[in-house]
């Protein structure tokens, strides 16, 4: 499900496409914590999307569906002419923009990954992959939320996973900017991920959560100012 663009484009700037992270939505993670209204201020054309399972979108029980699905969310919602657009991802939305990017980097103009470290392309699994909360209370929080599926979120976390090699991200070649906190134990350290990018830069946050850090100020002036906003 995409949202409609929000805002006017500013003279040659490409649209901004916001991926959310696991357990949230279009709405959830980038309207409410005003990204969206921020965006569309400065002229910039917003492009939304809900991950499979997630939001609006439908909700699948079987982990298989995941496999593709997820990317294949976002590669729906890229503009069909093939107009780059600069991607925002958190977590599990950062790790579809790489996924894509590596694919085919001419999509993209610039990413900003939020949320993601080491640990994307170390994990085993893919509750290890720095995209999806651990069990615990947290974790329950988040399934049981009125706005998700927690069968479907089940099924997203179960998925079978192909962590990402330095090979697979040496072909993102537009610029990135990682953005973590030091208190990130999902993401990991943010150096690896950084270093296996042709074109990255990093800025680390203090103190923060992970499920936090894209409604930080400290994290959308970073990003904003990485995309020219």
């Amino acid at each position: 499900m995409a949202d409609a663009p929000a805002g006017g484009s500013a003279p040659g700037a490409p649209p901004v496409l916001l991926v959310h992270g696991f357990a949230s939505s279009f709405e959830h993670g980038w309207r409410d914590p005003g990204w969206v209204d921020i965006l569309a201020d400065a002229g910039r054309e917003v492009i939304g999307v809900d991950l499979l399972g997630h939001g609006g979108a439908p909700k699948p029980r079987d982990p298989a569906a995941y496999t593709d699905g997820l990317a294949d969310s976002v590669r729906a919602v890229l503009p069909p002419d093939g107009r780059p657009v600069d991607g925002v991802g958190f977590s599990l939305g950062a790790v579809q923009l790489l996924r894509l990017a590596a694919q085919d980097p001419s999509r993209f103009s610039r990413l900003v990954l939020i949320g993601v470290g080491g640990a994307t392309f170390a994990a085993r699994d893919a509750a290890d992959a720095g995209v999806a909360p651990p069990p615990g209370r947290v974790f329950d929080q988040l399934m049981d939320a009125p706005r998700n599926d927690r069968a479907a979120l089940e099924a997203c976390l179960r998925r079978p996973h192909a962590p990402f090699g330095p090979d697979d991200l040496g072909r993102v070649t537009v610029p990135c900017a990682v953005i973590v906190s030091d208190r990130d134990e999902l993401a990991g350290d943010p150096r690896p991920l950084v270093e296996a990018l042709p074109d990255a830069r990093c800025t680390v946050l203090r103190g923060v959560d992970h499920f936090q850090t894209p409604r930080e100020f400290a994290c959308i002036d970073a990003a904003l100012a990485f995309l020219g906003v």
